[in-house]
């Protein structure tokens, strides 16, 4: 259609160059923020700036999506192209099919984005900005897995290894043995420990048992699944995951009946939050008439662009209390977004009863 072409065309050109207007000015304030703090090194700074940009695009994506459709609405309107495809038979819904389709195929883009590492663009830009490294390892890891409790000194994600190992085993509420080791590594699904000290604890003192015994181990295949990304994610606070680490982290947890709202808040945060795009898209468009003789324009546009920032800013707020679990997901992402995306639905379905 003639409609969809024209509307979907000038919906990705003002998309586009407002995506690039608010990243660029995020990137560039963050920058002048940050510059003194920064390492002496060119190749760290450009990479400072490129997880910064990608942070900025996770952050600004969904807004300027909506943003792009309130101008190109107006523009519609301006060069009356509105009026024009209403006069050939087009109704509201018509003109409105473009905006729907080309956000949800944004919105999906930007979905499968967060299979990659663009998920943790943030915590990269930080590291380099605190610790001149884009990963930096983990200190003083201390977690539970079955009847275990695991502590690691330093846990290194990428080079998937960790050093100043130390594993005690419990059982029926009491000590009874320590394992120590230097360094492990993980591969195959497991952690690899080559030469370990097991210090054991008898369960009674006497004559002929008369303490603890150590022997020396070698070989050993420990922590089935425990990811040294998951690991660094989890234990340490994390909320930026991909999706793969996501639902990874989610599984193992609910194996250890480790509460995993926090996990639950970011699968929620990739695959549920974008859809208030497509959603508040159609409740705004249903709002603006045909003409310029029926609205001030620049008053409906400030209007909409005020209504929008705060209703993102409520969503992200609510977000970030989910991810702190001081709200559930449930509460703080999903009704929301549903809410939303209910009110488009009722909004739409009247507008075609109309017709």
């Amino acid at each position: 259609m003639l409609s969809t072409k024209y509307i979907a065309f000038h919906y990705l050109k003002y998309f586009s160059l407002i995506l690039l207007a608010l990243v660029l000015f995020m990137t560039g304030f963050d920058y002048m923020e940050n510059a003194s703090r920064l390492p002496d090194s060119a190749n760290l700074v450009l990479l400072y700036i490129m997880y910064v940009s990608f942070f900025a695009i996770d952050m600004l994506l969904p807004i300027a999506l909506i943003f792009a459709m309130i101008s190109t609405k107006i523009f519609l309107i301006r060069s009356n192209a509105l009026v024009a495809f209403y006069s050939l038979g087009y109704s509201k819904t018509d003109i409105l099919r473009p905006f729907i389709y080309v956000s949800l195929a944004v919105v999906l883009i930007f979905i499968s984005l967060h299979a990659t590492s663009f998920a943790r663009a943030d915590e990269y830009a930080k590291n380099i900005r605190e610790n001149s490294q884009h990963i930096k390892p983990s200190k003083n890891l201390f977690f539970i897995h079955e009847d275990r409790y695991i502590y690691f000194e330093v846990l290194d994600p990428i080079a998937q290894s960790a050093s100043g190992i130390r594993i005690f085993i419990v059982k029926n509420n009491s000590l009874k043995s320590v394992l120590t080791a230097k360094n492990a590594f993980f591969k195959d699904k497991f952690w690899h420990i080559k030469r370990a000290d097991l210090i054991t604890k008898p369960d009674e003192i006497s004559f002929e048992n008369r303490g603890i015994t150590v022997t020396k181990e070698s070989d050993l295949k420990i922590l089935e699944g425990f990811k040294p990304k998951i690991l660094d994610q989890v234990y340490e606070g994390k909320v930026n995951y991909t999706i793969a680490d996501a639902f990874d982290a989610k599984e193992l947890l609910s194996k250890q009946n480790i509460n995993s709202d926090r996990v639950v808040s970011a699968i929620y945060k990739i695959f549920v939050y974008p859809f208030f795009v497509p959603a508040l898209v159609v409740i705004i468009f249903f709002f603006v008439p045909i003409s310029v003789r029926f609205l001030n324009v620049s008053l409906f546009s400030f209007g909409a662009i005020v209504a929008t920032l705060l209703i993102w800013g409520v969503l992200f707020t609510l977000i970030e209390l989910a991810s702190t679990k001081t709200i559930s997901a449930n509460i703080g992402i999903l009704t929301p977004v549903l809410f939303l995306i209910t009110l488009s639905i009722l909004q739409w379905r009247r507008q075609v009863r109309r017709v």
